[in-house]
């Protein structure tokens, strides 16, 4: 068969190619089968006149069978000549028709070498679909600014193009033929080698050639595992050389703001705005079970296992305060890393950015963290579980969300909180039983794995590994001190521990000295993976090593988790919305949705308003007020202490000596003081009148505790100017010196004033008197009221003491000893025993009663008195010296109610104004103050509703961002 096809293909050469291309082609003899150089002779030669018979063999297994055969060529002319001559256009047609098939099976074969060649080379070729990331984004980016229609508009048609290009179908058709000539001949030379072979020598070889490629194999696979080396190690310093120059082009286009490039804004602002939705999740107590699910990474660890130093790796700076041994990290931490074109951080809660670049910034930054930390921790604690929020941006930082937990510990040391163990062990929980949470579990690995705290912790939140990333750290020292290094690949498989995983990493964070750099540790890490066994041997994987493919999978995982779980939680928090709205629609359908702060600066304002409204105060009224008040509070001194020695005097001279001792004395010690606390008093009431006036309009009720607590911290603070007692003193004191009343209708008040005062006494003695002795007759037959033993015993004295005042009507205020004995005998002999105590009470309420009425009686004759007033009661048995001094009371009063009226409206109602400003901004500082200030279910209520409202709204600009960005 294979000489045959040989055959005819010589045939099909000769036949095919002078005709077609118009050239003459031989091929040489010596390049010829065998069996075709007969061939080739018997029809190339010009001598032989007669046709041989032809093979039908080759013609019935050949695929280029039927070939004309040459018709043998008569001497005569006859019959013979005119029959070929008859035939030729057959012939011609049938060989048009061979040349077709012998062009389509050109072509296919052709076709399918060069597909083959194609798929050999592209698979010479490493997989770059995983370093994509390393081309800027803004190169993907460009179809939005530049104009691809217009460019592809603008160059040649791919027509033009193609005429330019060889025509590669007859390329391809002259390979083939070519192709199939040289394999022809060598399967043929190689049939005819085994065919002489001897069959003993054969099966020889075949053994021979099993054990080579045997040997062969093991060399392949251990050139191959070199090679994988090597071609891993140059293309990790490639990755190295372009991230280098991705970084600083990144830092260009970032800073860039023109013609649309600053594309990156969106993708900074997203991870911020994902952000900003966690800090308000943290502060939101639910009550409709609409809990926190948004992803975070959450990194976990054994304390001292190195979580702070994967973290600062992953954040490119040493942020962290560090410490040899000691707790560190007493607070959540949740890092908000994001890119940017400078590497600088900042807490959520300030506006300073720190420069991460500079190191006297990067110490100010860890002392922050250090304080913040120290204060969130309450008195008797150890740890707290308030989060500090901190978000770090830069060129080339992976973007993502990582909370720094306490490290997990098993002992509690001394200095610590006997709870602190299980404080722990409780925020981790709350951290990681988020389904949506992806769990960083650090793992110290130059100490013993059956030592760890944390895989156990982490397998029963995520007993199947789904949202697990496992990390060994400390890789060197475990490779130094380890004597199995199989064990570090039995942890970086999940064989060693009864933890799943996603992804299992080792890293190596430095030397542990905390003066390294970030670049330092790089470089050591690099180092060290590539000199490393472990990576030599096979033990670890090349994309499981380095905090930089730890820090991409991280990244990867984190935004698969956030596209899958956004959405669901949107809807969560649409939910919840509704079902605030409807329960504010049944409950307050008139009312606004106010939330705490809204109602704080309503009452802000309606406080500020009430404090204003006391400078719209009349003078009038401050000093008829004043007037009152402070004659209310000194009455009972002047009557008690002053009025009633003097009237025991039994000359005007002592009267008026008397009196005027006794008023010195009262204006040096008492009357400054005690004015300045009626005026202090007048203005609280006065405030608080005006705070309830209000209240009556349309005040809401809920502003009470909250008025009333600043009402009473701006009292609290406010202090009396202390030079007014000094000058209202004085004042005072002139006034009460002066005895000249000028006209009659001064005279006239001053009698009034007089009446006034000793009526109101008199009603006050009267009363008393009635509740010492019980009813009198007419009300015990009317009101069925009897008297006590006591009120009986009193009655008795009281009637045993009046007979003594009517016998002795200038009795003196004082009853002496003898006259206490009497009446208690005379009291005794009626069956009725009294304490002379008693006596003495009972005696002074009845001289009071008596003196009274007297002065009133002598006030009616002074109202004529005024004329010997003005002769100084020349001739004159009428002596109206206490009606001078009501008028010297008097006026003194109306004096110290205008001066304390001036003080109150010219500094004393502003200094309150602003104590009142100052205790409302301190308040509204103060968010715990104001939630026990302002409290009930409607403003729990509204402040959900805008949480809630908050939270979906973010959460929806943020899913419509996140789209925009896929």
């Amino acid at each position: 068969m294979l000489r045959a096809g040989s055959t005819v293909t010589c045939i099909a050469c000769k036949n095919l190619l002078p005709s077609r291309m118009g050239v003459k082609f031989r091929v040489p003899l010596q390049k010829l089968h065998l069996l075709s150089r007969a061939i080739h002779h018997r029809y190339s030669s010009n001598n032989n006149q007669q046709r041989p018979p032809h093979c039908s063999a080759a013609r019935h297994y050949t695929s280029l069978s039927r070939l004309p055969m040459r018709p043998h060529k008569s001497r005569s002319g006859g019959h013979g000549y005119q029959q070929h001559r008859s035939f030729w256009v057959a012939r011609l047609a049938a060989r048009l028709l061979k040349l077709r098939y012998i062009l389509l099976g050109s072509a296919v074969g052709g076709g399918y070498t060069a597909k083959k060649t194609y798929d050999e080379w592209k698979d010479m070729f490493p997989d770059m679909s995983q370093y994509t990331w390393i081309v800027p984004d803004f190169v993907w980016e460009l179809s939005e600014n530049i104009d691809l229609d217009k460019l592809a508009s603008a160059l040649p048609q791919l027509k033009e193009i193609a005429k330019l290009l060889p025509d590669m179908q007859k390329i391809g058709e002259n390979f083939t033929f070519l192709k199939s000539l040289l394999s022809t001949e060598s399967t043929g030379e190689s049939t005819l080698r085994v065919a002489d072979v001897p069959p003993t020598s054969a099966a020889r070889s075949d053994s021979s050639d099993k054990q080579f490629k045997k040997s062969s194999d093991k060399e392949k696979i251990d050139q191959l595992q070199e090679e994988l080396l090597r071609t891993q190690l140059k293309y990790q310093r490639m990755l190295e050389r372009l991230e280098k120059e991705n970084k600083e082009l990144r830092k260009v286009v970032l800073q860039k703001d023109d013609k649309g490039i600053h594309q990156r804004n969106v993708k900074k602002s997203l991870i911020d705005m994902y952000s900003e939705v966690l800090d308000i999740l943290s502060y939101y107590d639910s009550n409709y079970n609409t809990q926190d699910h948004l992803p975070r990474v959450v990194v976990v660890g054994d304390q001292s296992a190195g979580k702070t130093s994967v973290l600062e790796m992953i954040a490119q700076a040493r942020i962290f305060p560090r410490g040899s041994g000691e707790m560190m990290t007493r607070s959540p931490v949740k890092v908000t890393l994001s890119e940017g074109p400078h590497h600088v951080a900042m807490f959520k809660d300030s506006t300073r950015e720190f420069d991460l670049g500079k190191e006297e910034d990067l110490a100010a930054l860890r002392h922050e963290i250090e304080l913040r930390m120290r204060k969130s921790v309450k008195e008797g604690q150890t740890v707290s579980p308030e989060t500090i929020s901190l978000s770090v941006k830069g060129p080339g930082i992976q973007r993502m969300v990582l909370v720094d937990l306490p490290g997990v510990i098993s002992t509690v040391t001394s200095g610590m909180a006997a709870d602190t163990k299980e404080t722990i062990f409780g925020i981790s929980k709350a951290y990681m039983q988020n389904p949506n949470a992806i769990i960083l579990c650090i793992q110290d690995g130059s100490v013993d794995a059956e030592r760890s705290i944390v895989t156990d912790l982490v397998s029963q939140m995520d007993p199947q590994g789904k949202r697990t990333i496992f990390v060994l750290t400390k890789v060197d020292l475990a490779e130094k001190n380890l004597a199995s290094p199989s064990r570090i690949q039995q942890i970086v498989e999940g064989k060693l521990f009864p933890m799943k995983a996603l992804g299992y990493f080792a890293v190596v964070t430095g030397k542990g000295s905390s003066n390294e750099s970030i670049d330092s540790i790089k470089d050591y890490e690099e180092d060290f993976f590539q000199n490393s066994r472990l990576l030599r041997d096979g033990m670890l994987k090349a994309h499981q090593v380095t905090t930089k493919n730890l820090s991409l999978a991280v990244s990867d995982c984190f935004w698969k988790m956030v596209r899958e779980s956004v959405e669901q939680q949107a809807d969560a928090f649409k939910a919840s919305r509704f079902n605030l709205e409807t329960e504010w629609k049944n409950n307050y359908p008139r009312l606004r949705e106010l939330d705490r702060n809204e109602l704080y600066e309503k009452a802000k304002n309606e406080i500020l308003d009430e404090v204003i409204s006391l400078s719209q105060v009349t003078p009038k009224h401050w000093e008829s007020i004043l007037q009152k008040k402070l004659w209310e509070r000194v009455s009972t001194h002047v009557i008690e202490n002053i009025y009633l020695p003097a009237a025991q005097t039994m000359n005007s001279g002592t009267f008026n000596t008397t009196v005027d001792i006794k008023l010195k004395q009262w204006t040096d010690k008492q009357l400054p003081h005690k004015a300045l606390e009626v005026a202090w008093e007048t203005l609280q009431e006065e405030f608080a009148r005006f705070m309830a006036e209000y209240k009556g309009k349309d005040q809401d009720d809920i502003f009470d505790k909250l008025k009333e607590a600043v009402k009473d911290e701006s009292i609290k603070r406010h202090k009396w100017n202390e030079r007014a007692m000094d000058s209202l003193r004085v004042i005072q004191h002139n006034a009460l010196e002066d005895r000249s009343i000028t006209d009659k209708p001064q005279w006239d008040a001053a009698i009034q004033f007089m009446e006034e005062t000793l009526q109101s006494r008199l009603k006050d003695t009267d009363s008393i008197i009635s509740d010492m002795v019980g009813p009198d007759w007419k009300q015990r037959w009317l009101s069925w009221t009897n008297r006590t033993p006591e009120q009986h015993i009193r009655n008795e004295t009281k009637n045993e003491l009046e007979r003594l005042l009517k016998l002795h009507e200038d009795h003196t205020a004082y009853l002496a000893n003898d006259e206490v004995t009497t009446v208690r005998k005379n009291l005794e002999a009626r069956g009725v025993e009294v304490d002379p105590v008693l006596i003495k009470d009972t005696w002074h309420q009845l001289f009071r009663r008596h003196f009274l009425q007297k002065a009133l009686l002598h006030c009616n004759l002074c109202r004529r008195g005024f004329y010997y007033y003005q002769r100084h009661f020349v001739d004159s048995e009428l002596e109206c010296n206490d009606v001078v001094l009501f008028w010297r009371i008097q006026r003194m009063l109306a004096i110290t109610a205008n001066t304390l009226r001036q003080q109150l409206t010219n500094t004393e109602v502003r200094r309150l104004e602003k104590n009142v400003k100052e205790v409302l901004e301190d308040f509204g500082e103060d968010t715990e103050k104001k939630a026990q200030l302002i409290t009930g279910r409607r403003v729990q209520l509204a402040e959900d509703l805008k949480k809630v409202r908050e939270i979906q709204e973010k959460l929806e600009a943020f899913i419509e961002a996140l789209h925009k960005e896929k």
